[in-house]
């Protein structure tokens, strides 16, 4: 039977992993995390850009540790704040957060009241440092960022909150960027819940762009989004900085004629399977600045049988 080696964890020498047995602990999964933690240096990048207006003179626990215990809780499926008191004897997490004790459900939102834009840029800024470590450690040649909204719930007369008819409920409307590719999370901003998709989103992305071509010279860009992301002026951004980029255009009445210009009018090859095809062509909008490629998709369904 293969069994796990004793490890010593590199953030403290005393505590040590095997699988001999003993008492257990479902939360005992948190000192790998921790271990991971310490190898990348994510809590260590976090102090070194988080500076919070905090007017406490005496006190327990840091700013520091209160958000590392928020972000601990979090990996350990303990989303809401209550649980704070339920672990605040805990072995597993006075280790982590090394600390006699751990903070009350009081304290942690004590804590989020000591944060305002300045701290959101510094979250961002340490946020990309990390990013920056992981895609010099890939050596990526591409970078695929595709744009999105989203929604975010809101409880209680929260402000600028607004009702989000698809999602049926009341909530913000943040901006966000991921790495398509990867799935690492490259940006986010918070709006007022009743702003279009497209509010403010090259003053969002222009930084992130600006940033990779900076210090990643050799990285190829790419940049996508969907129709609500169809707006001149990422276009214009895109064609300054050598993005390369494909983003949904909205249908209208000249759109659907030149669809209809390219669709494929042969028999299909076999009516038992979904067909493809692709054309492109070139079309200008009256608000876009000049010509641009556009590339047009026809499906047709399996079973479909063209008249």
């Amino acid at each position: 039977m293969v069994t796990l080696t004793q490890k010593t964890l590199d953030f403290n020498h005393k505590i040590k992993l095997s699988n001999d047995g003993g008492s257990l602990s479902s939360d005992t999964g948190e000192f790998l995390f921790r271990e991971f933690d310490e190898k990348i240096g994510f809590s260590k990048t976090l102090v070194k850009y988080l500076r919070l207006n905090d007017s406490r003179k005496y006190y327990l626990h840091s700013n520091e540790n209160l958000l590392r215990q928020k972000v601990y809780q979090l990996i350990a499926g303990y989303a809401e704040d209550d649980a704070a008191d339920q672990l605040t004897h805990d072995p597993v997490f006075k280790e982590i957060i090394e600390t006699p004790t751990l903070a009350s459900q009081p304290s942690l939102s004590r804590f989020y009241t000591r944060f305002d834009k300045d701290s959101i840029e510094q979250l961002n800024l340490a946020n990309q440092e990390m990013l920056d470590k992981i895609h010099c450690f890939r050596q990526s040649k591409e970078l695929f960022i595709d744009l999105d909204s989203t929604h975010s719930d809101t409880y209680g007369d929260q402000e600028s909150s607004s009702y989000n008819t698809h999602y049926g409920t009341m909530g913000f409307h943040p901006l966000v960027a991921f790495d398509g590719a990867t799935g690492d999370f490259l940006k986010a901003q918070l709006r007022p819940g009743n702003v279009y998709t497209s509010n403010g989103v090259v003053e969002f992305i222009r930084p992130l762009i600006k940033h990779y071509n900076e210090m990643f010279p050799e990285t190829t860009l790419f940049l996508r989004g969907d129709s609500g992301f169809a707006v001149p002026g990422l276009y214009d951004l895109c064609e300054e900085e050598s993005v390369l980029y494909i983003i949904r255009l909205k249908s209208n009445s000249q759109l659907q004629s030149l669809a209809k210009e390219y669709h494929p009018s042969s028999a299909p090859l076999d009516v038992s399977k979904t067909e493809t095809y692709y054309e492109e062509t070139i079309y200008q909008a009256k608000s876009w600045s000049k010509p641009r490629r556009v590339i047009i998709q026809s499906v047709r369904p399996a079973s479909f049988l063209r008249c």
